[in-house]
C-alpha cells in the first residue's frame, strides 16, 4: 500500500506529537521536524505529499519554507499555521501558494480535514512524476 505522506515542522513539541499521533492513526506516514532546514534537506531524498509547517521557527520561517517546497516540488501542498494573529492576513502573493493557514490553537480534527482536502486536490504521484 502507498500511505500518503505528511511532513509536520513545528518547534513545538507537543504540536508535532499530537499530529504525529492523530495522523498516523488515519493510516497517514508522518515525519515530524524540529527545523525548517532538517526538513528540507529530509525532503531532497523523500517525497511528501503535504507538508504542514509553522511560520515562526528558529531558523528559517515558514514562509521560506513555503517558497522552497513549491519551488522544488509545486504539487506538494503546504498547510502554514501560526500562533500570531495578525499573520491571518498573509499577503495575498503568499495566500495563492498555501493550501490553507491555521491559527494555533487549532483542532486536530480541522488539521485533518485540510490534509484530506489537500489530497484530494492533488492526485496521487509517482516516483516518475517526481524525476526520479
Amino acid at each position: 500500500m502507498n500511505r500518503r505522506r505528511i511532513m509536520v515542522i513545528d518547534s513545538e513539541e507537543i504540536i508535532r506529537d499530537m499530529a504525529k499521533i492523530s495522523l498516523e492513526v488515519d493510516g497517514y506516514a508522518v515525519e515530524t521536524f524540529l527545523s525548517g532546514e532538517s526538513a528540507l534537506a529530509r525532503m531532497r531524498s523523500q517525497r511528501f505529499d503535504v507538508v504542514v509547517t509553522d511560520y515562526q521557527m528558529e531558523d528559517i520561517d515558514g514562509v521560506e519554507v513555503l517558497r522552497s517546497v513549491k519551488r522544488d516540488y509545486p504539487r506538494t501542498s503546504v498547510i502554514l499555521m501560526s500562533a500570531h494573529p495578525e499573520l491571518k492576513n498573509v499577503p495575498e502573493v503568499l495566500r495563492a501558494e498555501i493550501h490553507e493557514f491555521f491559527l494555533k490553537p487549532f483542532k486536530i480534527k480541522s488539521l485533518k480535514e485540510s490534509i484530506h482536502r489537500a489530497l484530494i486536490d492533488v492526485p496521487d504521484r509517482t516516483l516518475t512524476d517526481l524525476g526520479r
